[in-house]
């Protein structure tokens, strides 16, 4: 349900506490006692039926005697009463509960049955957070519906936990470090409330800057994915997620599924979310306070200040573990510095001020630094020395660090004889550390959310060709394997189902028996490899598997013979049943290995990395989920070593990347299709600097459970709203969704409006679309908006005419709708022909009222409106038109389908 009354739960007007009570140590009077005391300027009302007044408050004996709207109920019963109070609350029109009993689905079987009931009993649309947690804060309302023993300070950053316990941790540790929130929730068992709910609402919130989040495990995972890669686009996102020694399947079948572990498809849904994700619950504390005081830095260059050469030292050792170095200080920096400190100072980065440094000798090299070009983020140590005192440099600095434009923090080394130090920086807001490594760590973690959201809205490459797949083909051959065998297909039909899909796979012969492999082996041409296989133990053994270099017959005989004793090891009467042939290929450049396994979670994961038979030892992978363009196939090679040396390295020569980044977007549309596939295996991927082909494949299927392309967290491009429609005087032209690789027709288009069409879309002039802009339109979110495009293919080139789009709001039913048509095809039925597809779709999608803002001398606009039946109204002190088109009103898909294009 979105963000669905979440509004009402965080900023009510009226709050009842069921079970509100003024007995010492109940949950019901800690709940009254913060409400009243945390400021909260709605009405509370207490719910008990054993008090006529709590906390000099009317008391009343159930919700419903109210009798008045309720925006929030905060439930603090035994849990065995929350199925009936969650029914009152909905016939009474609550917006929300904060269910805080524990004894859900945390004890068994029976707390799982009374949750279901919980959940049954919840109607009208009333949310619930929890069962089992601690509450939730929301500063800007001054509500605290916790139980909690303080209210956090007023901040913007949002903290969101499974956990209770953490979030009294992460509570205690802001207060000490002075740092603030805007929301502050614990979600307990998520019973329908989610992280992406959360995601969602706060990531619509202006006050909101940044997201940390305490994850132990996720439910509906597709909208969570959804709402991460929205909102990460604008603000940092850090995560904590519990259990990562959890192991996967205890049993692989394939190398695959090996190496497919469950914490890495963690990493990898994390890092294509644009979440930061944290190791330790340290790290948590340090990259939240970072997040709460510090602006983005622009690049990784550090510079780091220190009065002993041992701490700098430490940062630049801690530095180097993230894979970077202290920024090298440009020369009028050094010369700048040569003024300020005394000739043997380091003359490089760590900036080593020696140990006689004074507070003015700290504020002259900060200052200096801070305008230093190069410079990203400054970081501040202090050693005790017998000079200078750690207060006095730490007063000396507060001021005038308070307004900085790029992270700078401060390491105060020692215990108790620094402390003061640090709480000066704590009052100033200013980010302190104890050590050089957790505040690099901070920084680094800081840096890589930057570097992810560089990466969101990077445009991926065009490929050369459009990619075409035999789908009816591969589907007969999964539909084979699912009626005639356990789900594992024989080698055979696995290179034949990749093959469907482009995935080049090595000639190979088919033999029966002994004597037709001999014969077929002499006609290829010695060596060939040889693979025998029984379908009774292929799952169990490779059952003698691949011979390698086989030169006579002999070879060939000795191989069956071998074979033969390994299958009647597992079953005394089965019999060899197939026998394939392929000629050896010359020594390959490299071996790679290219794989798909489905993860419980996430659905299917693709992996990619060293192939050959030492892939598990080496362990040289990289994991990514569907569906995949040229930019995200680049990137999940990138995280390998593998691929430093397929650029070339020394004598080996440079591969193909780009074949490269076409097989594996060719296996993910493979596994998009095909939810059946549960684990694909391809080792060796064969490398030479001619070809690219996969020597060996095993694919595994099995029954469907949910269709596809919703066995996917990611929604996958929508092809089945493609569509011809011939226009008069331009042509036969295609309609289908916009791609990532759509950015250059975008562009393109952009660059050929007019002065005025750009006004009329835009609201401002423009004279190019920004990078973040160009990205924001073409690499859309499918399950949250619909951008289609008319495409003209002449001589084998694709012009963009125009673009429709609808964009999903948050609660769900409302949408809103943007027409942009070049100036050369303005009046040809362009944008009606992109509105009605639009609508159509908005209401397959339960839609209720699609609107858009018109300027009222924007005339095409508003006769497209006025003939798509559209309403519209000015706009109060505006020169604009809302127009608005309401399902509701007795509008549907086939009176869209009636209307006539706008001449």
């Amino acid at each position: 349900m979105a963000i669905l009354n979440l509004e009402r739960m965080f900023r009510p007007k009226s709050v009842a506490v069921i079970g509100a009570s003024e007995k010492t140590g109940s949950l019901g009077t800690a709940l009254m006692r913060n409400l009243i005391g945390g400021g909260f300027k709605g009405e509370i009302y207490p719910v008990n039926p054993f008090h006529p007044e709590v906390f000099n408050l009317t008391c009343f004996s159930t919700i419903k005697k109210i009798q008045k709207v309720i925006d929030l109920a905060i439930i603090a019963t035994p849990i065995r009463y929350a199925p009936k109070i969650i029914s009152e609350c909905s016939k009474a029109g609550v917006g929300g509960a904060v269910v805080i009993s524990a004894g859900g689905k945390e004890i068994g079987k029976a707390g799982v049955i009374l949750e279901k009931e919980i959940l049954q009993a919840s109607k009208n649309n009333l949310r619930i957070i929890g069962p089992n947690c601690l509450g939730v804060v929301s500063t800007q309302s001054q509500l605290n519906a916790t139980f909690a023993s303080r209210m956090p300070a007023t901040g913007k950053m949002a903290f969101i936990s499974q956990s209770g316990a953490i979030c009294t941790s992460i509570l205690d540790f802001s207060i000490k470090e002075n740092m603030g929130f805007s929301y502050f929730v614990s979600l307990g068992s998520m019973l329908d409330v989610d992280f992406g709910d959360m995601i969602d609402f706060v990531g619509a919130d202006p006050e909101v800057s940044s997201i940390v989040l305490y994850i132990e495990n996720l439910t509906h995972i597709r909208n969570f994915m959804s709402a991460a890669r929205a909102v990460s686009r604008i603000k940092p996102i850090i995560a904590l997620k519990a259990g990562r020694s959890h192991a996967g399947a205890k049993a692989a079948a394939s190398h695959t599924g090996a190496l497919a572990s469950a914490d890495a498809v963690y990493d990898a849904a994390f890092r294509r979310a644009g979440i930061v994700r944290v190791k330790t619950f340290e790290e948590l504390f340090d990259c939240a306070e970072f997040l709460a005081k510090q602006p983005l830095p622009e690049g990784p260059g550090l510079a780091i200040v220190t009065n002993a050469g041992g701490p700098g030292v430490m940062a630049a050792d801690a530095l180097a573990d993230h894979h970077a170095e202290p920024t090298a200080l440009a020369r009028e920096t050094i010369e700048q510095l040569d003024k300020l400190l005394p000739y043997y100072w380091s003359r490089s980065n760590p900036v080593d001020i020696l140990g006689d440094a004074t507070p003015e000798r700290y504020q002259m090299v900060v200052k200096t630094l801070m305008k230093a070009k190069g410079v990203d983020g400054l970081l501040i140590m202090f050693s005790p020395q017998a000079v200078a005192d750690p207060s006095e440099v730490a007063s000396a600095l507060s001021d005038f660090l308070q307004d900085k434009n790029f992270p700078v923090f401060t390491v105060w080394m020692g215990g108790a004889g620094v402390a003061a130090g640090r709480e000066i920086f704590n009052r100033a807001g200013i980010s302190t550390f104890d050590t050089p490594e957790r505040a690099v760590r901070a920084f680094m973690d800081l840096y890589r959310y930057a570097r992810n959201r560089e990466m969101l809205q990077e445009v991926p490459p065009k490929l050369q060709n459009r990619l075409t797949f035999e789908r009816k083909a591969a589907e007969e051959i999964i539909s084979c394997a699912l009626a005639q065998t356990k789900g594992c297909l024989t080698e055979i039909d696995s290179k034949k189902l990749l093959n469907c899909y482009g995935i080049p796979v090595n000639e190979t012969e088919v033999a029966k028996d002994e004597e037709i492999a001999v014969m077929l082996a002499e006609e290829m041409g010695y060596p060939v490899a040889v693979k025998i296989y029984s379908p009774d133990v292929t799952h169990k053994t490779d059952s003698g598997g691949v011979v390698l270099n086989v030169g006579s017959p002999a070879g060939i005989r000795q191989a069956f013979s071998k074979v033969t004793e390994s299958v009647r090891l597992y079953q005394r009467d089965a019999k060899i049943e197939g026998v394939t042939i392929q000629p050896m290929l010359n020594r390959p450049d490299y071996e790679l290995i290219l794989g798909v396994k489905k993860d419980r979670d996430f659905g299917p994961v693709l992996l990619f990395g060293t192939g050959g038979i030492f892939t598990e030892i080496i362990q040289d992978r990289a994991l990514a989920l569907p569906p995949l363009n040229r930019l995200l196939a680049r990137r999940m090679m990138e995280e390998t070593k593998i691929f430093r040396v397929l650029k070339g390295y020394r004598n080996y020569p440079g591969a193909n990347i780009m074949q490269i980044e076409e097989i594996l977007i060719r296996l993910s549309q493979l596994v998009t299709d095909f939810s059946q596939i549960s684990e694909i295996d391809i080792n060796p991927l064969i490398i030479t600097d001619r070809f690219a082909v996969a020597v060996d494949a095993r694919i595994i299927v099995e029954p469907e459970t949910v269709a596809a392309p919703l066995h996917l967290v990611i929604s996958p491009y929508p092809d089945q709203y493609e569509s011809y429609v011939e226009i008069m005087d331009v042509g036969r032209l295609l309609i289908r969704p916009i791609r990532p690789e759509d950015a250059s027709l975008l562009t393109e288009l952009f660059e050929k409006l007019s002065k005025q069409s750009i006004y009329y879309r835009f609201f401002s002039p423009m004279k190019k679309l920004p990078q973040n802009m160009l990205a924001r339109f073409t690499q859309i979110d499918y399950d949250r908006e619909i951008a289609l495009v008319a495409i003209l293919n002449s001589m084998g080139s694709e012009q963009m005419l125009g673009v429709g789009r609808v964009i999903i709001e948050y609660d769900q039913k409302n949408a809103e709708f943007a027409v942009l048509v070049g100036d050369e095809w303005h009046g040809k039925g362009i944008g009606a022909e992109l509105m009605k597809r639009c609508l159509k779709i908005a209401r397959m999608r339960n839609i209720e009222r699609v609107w858009g803002l018109v300027l009222s001398d924007n005339t095409n606009m508003l006769a497209l409106g006025k003939k798509l039946g559209f309403s519209r109204k000015l706009v109060h002190n505006s020169s604009a038109f809302e127009l608005s088109y309401n399902f509701a009103d007795g509008q549907d898909a086939t009176e869209l389908d009636q209307l006539h294009s706008v001449a």
